[in-house]
């Protein structure tokens, strides 16, 4: 056990990664060694930011709680504290059901963990983090919180409203990171299209992200977590007009059949979310866009799911995710419909539309072969270096594995690449 040394344990979305990174700069300026996701965590202290968006997502959270209690009843550990969205939604119950944990925080209040700790919050470093990417890409975190009141989701439970950030904290941070040597920034919120909306009162997004592209430095922005509904559309020529804004968008549209849409209350119709995919490939050539869509909702029939693997085929989605139905406690869905759909259905279905969406990506990877991409190397494994494309996220989407060959690549550099081959997932690539 590490004397001054503190892990912290990030679970869940690049959000909290965020949140962590800040916790790990506070601590660090109050003289604490700070290691993050460690294999064998060390310290006489741990911080575990939780997740409690789904179950699986809360499950792994109460998992490893339960396996730092276990370290801390063994000796192994002084203090346990835990941070993030599944104590802010299960504060009360959690302290009652794990009273090893030495305190519970919410999402929001983590900086009273330093007063705990007897140390001072820095207000002067509050935009600073250390980041636990590597160092040439950071997460940027626009807005806390969503005000959309989508039928199945808990994250407005979790977070409240929609705060957006001051435009020039946001432009202070990125010049701050581009300081340090961050030259790709992925743009996350719950929902980053409301942007602006309480603060500005219209969305500012599309003027944000060219205040974002005009700083020296940036070399790519991409967008994430987008939602169909009132979509800012002055973002396609902010797209078209900056060459550092990745032809990208990352929005969730869950369903296509009218039934599920509006049982989801997702305030978007099937031929709207038709239009609008048809828009963002006619006014930005090339663009890629990645969804998630959900299967085994209350009330999904068979003919809503043959429609939902239609669009699949003929929206021809880059990147796809899909997840099943998962039933949230206090969400309008869980009190209002009977989760009626069998485990074994929605996994069925779930297994249909990934076996469909892996023949379209394996078809759209294999179209890249022969073409030449600006390409950012993230790291070497074995005798590749690994990079990815503007069209792919870190962490989510395929990756250009370039056969390390005795010229040495360097992590954050861009290289133009031939792309020579393709597998369901990754492009194969040589330097031009």
């Amino acid at each position: 056990m590490r004397r001054n040394t503190i892990d912290i344990i990030t679970l869940g979305c690049s959000k909290n990664l965020v949140d962590s990174e800040k916790l790990i700069r506070q601590l660090e300026a109050n003289g604490y060694k700070v290691t993050h996701d460690s294999s064998n965590p060390q310290g006489e202290i741990a911080v575990i930011n939780s997740c409690g968006f789904i179950g699986d997502a809360k499950e792994e959270s109460i998992n490893m709680i339960l396996e730092f209690c276990e370290a801390k009843e063994e000796g192994r550990l002084r203090k346990l504290y835990v941070m993030g969205c599944l104590s802010e939604r299960y504060l009360k119950e959690l302290e009652v059901e794990i009273p090893q944990v030495d305190k519970f925080y919410g999402k929001f209040n983590w900086n009273e963990l330093l007063a705990d700790l007897g140390k001072a919050y820095h207000d002067e470093i509050a935009i600073e983090r250390t980041l636990t990417t590597p160092k040439h890409y950071a997460y940027l975190k626009i807005s806390e919180g969503c005000d959309r009141s989508c039928a199945y989701c808990a994250i407005p439970i979790i977070t409240g409203k929609h705060i957006s950030r001051p435009m020039e904290e946001i432009i202070d941070e990125v010049k701050l990171l581009v300081s340090q040597g961050v030259k790709e920034f992925q743009i996350i919120a719950q929902e980053l299209t409301y942007y602006g909306v309480d603060l500005y009162k219209s969305q500012k997004l599309p003027e944000l992200i060219e205040k974002i592209a005009q700083v020296p430095g940036v070399e790519w922005i991409r967008l994430h977590y987008a939602y169909p509904t009132h979509f800012p559309e002055d973002l396609f020529r902010v797209m078209r007009e900056n060459d550092n804004v990745c032809r990208y968008m990352d929005i969730a549209l869950q369903h296509i059949s009218d039934n599920m849409l509006t049982r989801m209350r997702r305030n978007v119709s099937k031929s709207e979310t038709y239009d609008l995919i048809e828009k963002f490939r006619r006014e930005v050539p090339g663009i890629h866009l990645r969804t998630t869509l959900m299967v085994g909702f209350p009330g999904e029939t068979e003919e809503d799911f043959e429609e939902l693997k239609e669009f699949v085929q003929k929206a021809r989605f880059d990147r796809m995710g899909a997840f099943a139905y998962s039933e949230e406690e206090g969400t309008y869905a869980a009190e209002t419909y009977e989760d009626s759909i069998p485990q074994e259905v929605k996994q069925a279905r779930l297994d249909e539309l990934m076996a469909l969406q892996q023949e379209i990506s394996a078809d759209l990877s294999q179209a890249k072969v022969g073409q030449e991409l600006k390409v950012i190397i993230d790291r070497k494994e074995g005798d590749y270096y690994i990079g990815r494309t503007q069209f792919d996220s870190p962490e989510v989407d395929p990756e250009v594995l370039i056969k390390a060959n005795g010229k040495r690549l360097f992590s954050g550099r861009f290289y133009r690449v031939r792309i020579t081959n393709a597998d369901d997932f990754d492009l194969f690539g040589e330097i031009i």
